[in-house]
């Protein structure tokens, strides 16, 4: 695991193992603008600018605020084309997100390893990025083991809060890639082997996840068909700290929450 923040520890609940990975802490400042969908200008403590690259590629709904709290992950590595990577923000002056999707699977493969996740437990080899499905897709990740079928595990990044209640929603914008993975997942459980949907909830004040039907209705409906062919949801939440990150609270998943 590259790149990941000051000793991050990975676990699912407090009872189970933990990996630690020692990096440099963050850097905090505060949020000038995000654009490009991949750059970020942040004015650190020291009163300096710096554009750092914003490893998400969604809409980042209510986690894009100029001046909002952030911290930033310095490599120190002169190759880069920029040298810091936005890690976390504070939303609503109370809650922290980390927006750097690319911790999701990172995270979820660690804490199936140290069998941290109950739903996922039982299998001896993980696999990443595996092509599969009839429409060119890859997998997150791919779980094998002895007697039991393959199940494939198709990680989100969730950071929309809806509102005060705790309601997190995903999408955050409308996602044609996020309809194509649903149907290669509803394919897998029509071949007879597992398919899971995994929700990475990295919002602290998230209890609880749905589907955005207002902003996505199409993705929505397909998720609700995914889950009558037998696609399993799963959703864990992260606490976050600008020093530790840690998966270890199941949610309940509710796919018509107002019904």
């Amino acid at each position: 695991m590259s790149n990941l923040y000051a000793r991050c520890w990975i676990q699912a609940l407090p009872s189970t193992a933990c990996v630690e990975v020692d990096y440099p802490p963050l850097l905090e400042g505060r949020l000038q603008r995000r654009y490009k969908r991949f750059l970020a200008d942040i004015e650190t403590e020291s009163g300096d600018v710096v554009t750092a690259h914003c490893p998400n590629t969604g809409s980042m709904r209510n986690c894009c605020e100029p001046g909002s709290r952030v911290w930033l992950y310095d490599s120190n590595n002169p190759k880069r084309k920029l040298r810091y990577t936005w890690e976390l923000v504070e939303v609503a002056g109370s809650h922290l997100a980390c927006i750097n999707t690319h911790r999701a699977n990172h995270l979820v493969k660690e804490a199936i390893q140290a069998n941290s996740i109950d739903e996922l437990g039982g299998y001896e080899q993980i696999l990443t990025e595996c092509k599969y499905g009839s429409e060119n897709s890859r997998i997150d990740l791919l779980l094998k083991g002895v007697g039991v079928p393959d199940c494939y595990v198709e990680v989100k990044n969730l950071t929309l809060l809806q509102d005060e209640k705790g309601s997190g929603v995903f999408p955050d914008a409308v996602t044609t890639r996020g309809r194509k993975h649903l149907r290669e997942l509803m394919d897998i459980v029509g071949n007879g082997e597992r398919a899971v949907l995994f929700f990475h909830v990295a919002h602290t004040g998230i209890d609880q996840v749905s589907p955005a039907w207002d902003i996505d209705h199409d993705y929505s409906a397909t998720l609700a068909q995914a889950v009558d062919a037998g696609v399993e949801v799963l959703a864990y939440r992260t606490a976050i700290s600008p020093q530790q990150i840690v998966l270890n609270q199941p949610l309940k998943f509710d796919l018509n929450p107002s019904a």
